[in-house]
C-alpha cells in the first residue's frame, strides 16, 4: 500500500493494524493484533504440525521423487535418520499431496485402458476374484496417433469392474473426443454412451495379447507398477492404501513427469505448501519455493551440509503494509 493510500483509508476511520511477531520453540510465529490469531509460515500446509526441519521434508521429497522404482518408509527411515513413524508418516503425507496434484487430470487423443487386480489370497478367504485383499484398479494410457508414443497415465482403484464404477470413472478421466481402445471387457463399453470412440483390440490371449498395437503401452506400465510394489512392499492394506500407492502418488505421479525431472521437486514443493485447504500467502509460497530450488540445485549434498538452508531474514522481517 503506497503513503498515498494509507493516507485515504485513514481520513475513512480505517487504521491498519500491523503483526507482531515473536518466537516460540525456536519457531516464528505472528499475531494479528486485532484479533490475536496466531500463525506460523507452515500453517496450512502439509508441515504444519511437525517438529522434523524443513530440510529432511525437502530430502524426503528429493528422494520419493528421485528414485525411480518405489521407496519403502524403511529405506527413508535410514536416509533421513529418524524412526520408522515418522518415516511412514511423512511418506503418506507426501504421497497424498502427489495424489491430490493429479486427482483433476483427464487422458485425451488415443486412450489405452486394462483392467488389473493388486493384492493375494488371505489364508482362508475367499479365492480369485472374490478375494477380500484384492484390490480392482483401471489403467489408461493415452498416446499420440501411431499409438507407440505415450504421453500421460492415470492409475486409479475402483470399487468394482461394473458398468457404474466405468461410466463414473469415464466421466471424471476421459477428456471430451478421447477415443478408448480396449481388450472388450463388457463395462468397457460404457465409454460409448459418453460419446467416446470405442476399439476392441481383437487378441488370442497370453502373451500376444500385450503385444497388439493399441494395447502395448497400457501394459508395460501395468508390469512395471505391480513390479515396482511387489519388490519395495512387502505387505499392504490394498483396500486402505492402494489409491496412495497405485492411483498418483509413486506411479503416475512419476510416469507423467518422466521428461521433466528438474521440475519435480519445486513443483511438488508448492503444491505441498498450498496445503488441503489452500490457506497460503504470498510470502508462504516464496520462501518455500526457493528453498525448493535450493535442495533441487544442492541434490543429494543436502545430505552433507544441511545447515545451508534457512530461513531468510529478508523474507521474515518484511513488514506487511495491510493485515
Amino acid at each position: 500500500m503506497s503513503p498515498r493510500q494509507r493516507q485515504l483509508e485513514r481520513r475513512r476511520g480505517y487504521v491498519p493494524r500491523p503483526r507482531s511477531r515473536f518466537r516460540r520453540a525456536g519457531r516464528v510465529y505472528y499475531q494479528c493484533r486485532a484479533c490475536r490469531h496466531q500463525t506460523t509460515l507452515i500453517s496450512g500446509t502439509v508441515f504444519e504440525g511437525s517438529r522434523l526441519p524443513l530440510t529432511k521434508w525437502f530430502l524426503a521429497m528429493h528422494l520419493l521423487t528421485g528414485s525411480k522404482t518405489n521407496m519403502a518408509a524403511l529405506e527413508l527411515k535410514r536416509h533421513l535418520g529418524v524412526c520408522y513413524d515418522t518415516a511412514w508418516k511423512l511418506k503418506q503425507k507426501v504421497m497424498q499431496v502427489m495424489t491430490e496434484r493429479e486427482e483433476p487430470r483427464q487422458l485425451a487423443g488415443f486412450v489405452q485402458i486394462d483392467d488389473a487386480y493388486l493384492g493375494g489370497e488371505r489364508n482362508g478367504g475367499k479365492p480369485g476374484r472374490g478375494s477380500e485383499n484384492k484390490q480392482p484398479f483401471v489403467v489408461a494410457v493415452a498416446t499420440d496417433e501411431t499409438l507407440e508414443h505415450p504421453t500421460f497415465a492415470v492409475i486409479e482403484p475402483v470399487r468394482s469392474f461394473d458398468n457404474a464404477s466405468l461410466a463414473d470413472w469415464g466421466q471424471r478421466r476421459l477428456a471430451p473426443g478421447a477415443e478408448v481402445f480396449s481388450d472388450g471387457l463388457g463395462c468397457f463399453r460404457r465409454v460409448v454412451e459418453l460419446d467416446h470412440a470405442h476399439t476392441v483390440l481383437e487378441n488370442a490371449g497370453g502373451r500376444a495379447a500385450t503385444e497388439v498395437k493399441g494395447a502395448r503401452w497400457v501394459n508395460v506400465l501395468l508390469g512395471n507398477v505391480k513390479r515396482a510394489i511387489s519388490g519395495c512392499y512387502h505387505a499392504m492394506r490394498q483396500a486402505k492404501y492402494a489409491r496412495r500407492y497405485l492411483d498418483l502418488a509413486e506411479a503416475a505421479y512419476r510416469f507423467n513427469r518422466r521428461f521433466r525431472l528438474a521440475e519435480l521437486l519445486p513443483r511438488l514443493a508448492r503444491r505441498a505448501s498450498l496445503g488441503p485447504s489452500r490457506n497460503c500467502c504470498r510470502r508462504q509460497l516464496a520462501w518455500l519455493s526457493e528453498v525448493a530450488n535450493q535442495v533441487a540445485r544442492m541434490g543429494i549434498e543436502l545430505t552433507v551440509d544441511r545447515n545451508t538452508l534457512v530461513a531468510p531474514t529478508a523474507v521474515e522481517n518484511r513488514k506487511e503494509s495491510r493485515q
